[in-house]
């Protein structure tokens, strides 16, 4: 990836929960997709202990992402 797209991406998982996020179907662990021009963000937010975590799950472009 060239730097400015790696900014964008860097800058997308800061900003969540704003931005172009939808539910993923089919999984029941709240999984979710954010999307960054033709990329997307696979991730997942939980509570553990009182402390809000986010697990990314999976970066890759649209083409891939979901195979």
């Amino acid at each position: 990836m060239d730097t400015p797209t790696k900014q964008r991406i860097r800058q997308g998982i800061l900003d969540i929960p704003q931005g172009d996020i939808k539910p993923m179907q089919g999984y029941s662990d709240g999984r979710q997709r954010l999307r960054i021009g033709k990329y997307r963000i696979i991730f997942r937010n939980t509570v553990d202990n009182d402390v809000p975590t986010l697990y990314i799950m999976d970066i890759g472009s649209r083409g891939d992402i979901y195979k």
